[in-house]
């Protein structure tokens, strides 16, 4: 997956207070990238994301008197989740996606929260490691929104599942459910176009 870097000059947000500042340089400043990184895998565009990171941004200072500790990457990815959907709700017509029941092995996998697909030794694994970048990028483009953002979030963000649930505001067995399916579905998706 090639690297995302932001582009110079757009994320000069003005904070006033020093303290306040201060905490802002500290606590959101160094997650920037994340934050648009995960902006733009939900959005899908490169100039919401932008926009989306930017509002993120200004709620995050306006709440950072209320940040308590934790992962500040976390929080603010947390932030930058809720502004997206909430900037989507207002400026794009809401898509449906149908999600699909578990299998029984899914299923089984996310109660033990195992996931085959992780180790480097299976065939999907070699698969998904020789697909290209951009089939890769296409591919997890054109997963449910659901699926796209958790697999964003532990494979390309590396988060942890406690994290993901902070984020997402969702059990880790969701989670968990989530990132076996949006694997699958990658698996599938890069399996049909190499055949």
């Amino acid at each position: 997956m090639p690297s995302l870097s932001l582009p110079s000059g757009t994320w000069g947000v003005r904070v006033g207070g020093d303290g306040d500042q201060a905490r802002f340089e500290a606590l959101v400043v160094p997650y920037l990238a994340d934050a648009f990184a995960l902006a733009r895998w939900i959005s899908g565009n490169r100039a919401d994301a932008e926009d989306i990171v930017q509002d993120a941004c200004l709620r995050a200072f306006r709440g950072i008197g209320g940040y308590n500790g934790g992962s500040p990457r976390a929080w603010l990815l947390t932030i930058v989740r809720r502004t997206a959907y909430s900037w989507l709700e207002k400026y794009r017509t809401p898509m449906l996606y149908a999600v699909d029941d578990l299998d029984a092995k899914s299923r089984q996998e996310a109660e033990l929260g195992g996931n085959s697909y992780a180790s480097p030794e299976t065939p999907e694994a070699e698969l998904i490691a020789k697909a290209d970048a951009k089939d890769l990028e296409v591919a997890i483009a054109a997963l449910p929104v659901e699926f796209r953002e958790t697999l964003v979030l532990r494979d390309i963000q590396g988060l942890d599942y406690r994290e993901i649930s902070q984020v997402m505001a969702t059990p880790i067995g969701t989670v968990m459910s989530r990132l076996s399916r949006a694997r699958r579905r990658l698996i599938d998706t890069i399996g049909a176009d190499r055949s």
